[in-house]
Order: structure tokens, then C-alpha cells, then sequence
């Protein structure tokens, strides 16, 4: 169990005022240390609620957004049981995942990053995170269906791959769009597709294909 830091929990604290209500969500976010996941030149910035680049063209989302994604995916839950992540990045979002859901499985295009964020879990003790270095469009097909898919990268269109992916009553929650992105909450309830937009994001571009 990770222990919360006092920088974790203003940050907590500032997400609740933000509108996060998710108790758990709060809890993981407040006890898990975000300066692990970001370059030693931007670490004083770890807790500010701001997106950060973090190489490779590649970012870490605003803690906010980390934080709603996360509590779209659990709704009214307190636990899941498997989720599917496309774009592991940092690694930070995964560590939030791994802290709610009893199975994570994510997918990295850069395997440079992918390498990083392995390391990071073993750091945090985090033993439940399964990895692939792939491409994100077509997801992890042999390990579905999940309960639960983010997308931390914005697609074009939604990716025809995912939604088939999903359990029943399982949840999508992803950025779509270009220039202007909408982060979508789809579910799949009694086999009939419930789509929400939640609210204007921005995020870097969800590529196909899958970089050594």
C-alpha cells in the first residue's frame, strides 16, 4: 500500500474542489507520487494540476483529467476487475489504474517509454500491470474482453477494435477528435451502445503502428 505525501493530498484536496468526488480515485491520487513519472528538470512542477512533457513527443495528462477518466471508468464502483489501457506513456496513469483494478493491461507504441514505465511499477510495487509494446488501434484482442478501457491518446474516429473488446455493461473512456477533441464515455448496457461527451480535452494524437 502506498503511503499518501502531503504534496499528494493538496493535490487531492484541489481535484475534490475541481469536481472529482470519487473517494478511492482521491485516495490513489493523494498517495501516489507523480514526480517518479516526470524528467528531473520539471520535478518541482510534479503537483501543479498541469499536463507536462515528458519525451518522445509524449506527455503526462493534467492530473485532473487523470483523475476523471479514472472515476468514468469505476462509475459507482469501488473496484473493477480487468481494464485495458491504450497509451502507457509515463506509466502514471497505469499506477493509478493498478490501485483500483484487480488487472491492468496496457499498450505502448514508443517502447523506450514502455521500458520506463515497466521500472516504475516495480518501483511502486505495482505487480498487477501486464504490458505490450504494440499498436493501440487494435488494442489487446487476446486478453479481452475487459471491463474497462481508457484511451490516453486522442483518435481521429473511435477505434473499430475497442468497443468489441468490451464486456458487457463494460466502459470506454477515450478522447476523439483532431483540432477539437471530446472525451467520450461510452457503455455498452443490455447490448446497446450509450455514448456521453463529458467535455472538451487535449491530448496528442492517438498513432497507429508501433515504434522499436
Amino acid at each position: 500500500m502506498i503511503k499518501p505525501t502531503r504534496k499528494g493530498q493538496q493535490l487531492a484536496a484541489l481535484l475534490k474542489h475541481e469536481g472529482i468526488s470519487h473517494p478511492r480515485v482521491l485516495e490513489v491520487i493523494a498517495s501516489t507520487p507523480r514526480e517518479l513519472f516526470i524528467p528531473d528538470a520539471l520535478k518541482h512542477k510534479a503537483y501543479e494540476n498541469n499536463a507536462l512533457p515528458i519525451g518522445q513527443g509524449q506527455t503526462i495528462s493534467q492530473p485532473y483529467t487523470v483523475a476523471k477518466m479514472t472515476e468514468l471508468l469505476l462509475g459507482q464502483k469501488n473496484h473493477g476487475q480487468t481494464v485495458l489501457e491504450i497509451g502507457t506513456g509515463s506509466g502514471y496513469q497505469t499506477a493509478i489504474l493498478a490501485q483500483l483494478f484487480n488487472k491492468v493491461y496496457t499498450v505502448e507504441r514508443i517502447k523506450a517509454l514502455q521500458f520506463q514505465a515497466k521500472r516504475k511499477m516495480n518501483q511502486l510495487d505495482l505487480h498487477n500491470v501486464h504490458m505490450k509494446h504494440g499498436d493501440g488501434w487494435e488494442g489487446w484482442k487476446s486478453k479481452a474482453p475487459f471491463d474497462a478501457i481508457i484511451v490516453t491518446a486522442a483518435a481521429s474516429t473511435l477505434p473499430e477494435a475497442l468497443p468489441a473488446q468490451l464486456s458487457n455493461e463494460g466502459t470506454l473512456v477515450l478522447p476523439v477528435g483532431e483540432k477539437q477533441q471530446q472525451l467520450k464515455h461510452i457503455r455498452l448496457e443490455q447490448g446497446e451502445w450509450m455514448e456521453q461527451t463529458i467535455e472538451t480535452v487535449k491530448f496528442v494524437p492517438l498513432i497507429a503502428g508501433a515504434l522499436s
